[in-house]
């Protein structure tokens, strides 16, 4: 069994930032991606950014050089530290753990609302 518990988010005015945090535990996988996903209203549910264990990261064009993701291994945690807001980037935002070996599966957390104004 797999658990994600995100913390983080909520609403924030434009050009601000905010920090979201995820947890894993369980039987995580040795080789893994953990990163973050969301999903605006209306919209399909889309990649904001993840980042392996080796430090490999892969971003949305819409997020470079706002947001950063980084993840501390020991603790099975993945951070998104979000600046420079836009109300774009409102939505639900989803924690994911792709595991690939030994195993091949896919774990979200519950999601986490932001919101950002005008």
């Amino acid at each position: 069994q797999v658990q994600l518990v995100e913390s983080g988010g909520g609403l924030v005015q434009a050009g601000g930032s905010l920090r979201l945090s995820c947890a894993a535990s369980g039987s995580t996988g040795s080789i893994n991606n953990m990163g973050w996903y969301r999903q605006a209203p209306g919209n399909e549910r889309e990649l904001v950014a993840i980042r392996n264990k080796g430090g490999t990261t892969n971003y949305a064009d819409s997020v470079k050089r706002r947001f950063t993701i980084s993840r501390d291994n020991a603790k099975n945690t993945v951070y998104l530290l979000m600046s420079s807001l836009k109300p774009e980037d409102t939505g639900v935002y989803y924690c994911n753990l792709h595991q690939i070996w030994p195993n091949r599966r896919d774990d979200w957390g519950q999601g986490t609302q932001i919101t950002v104004s005008l």
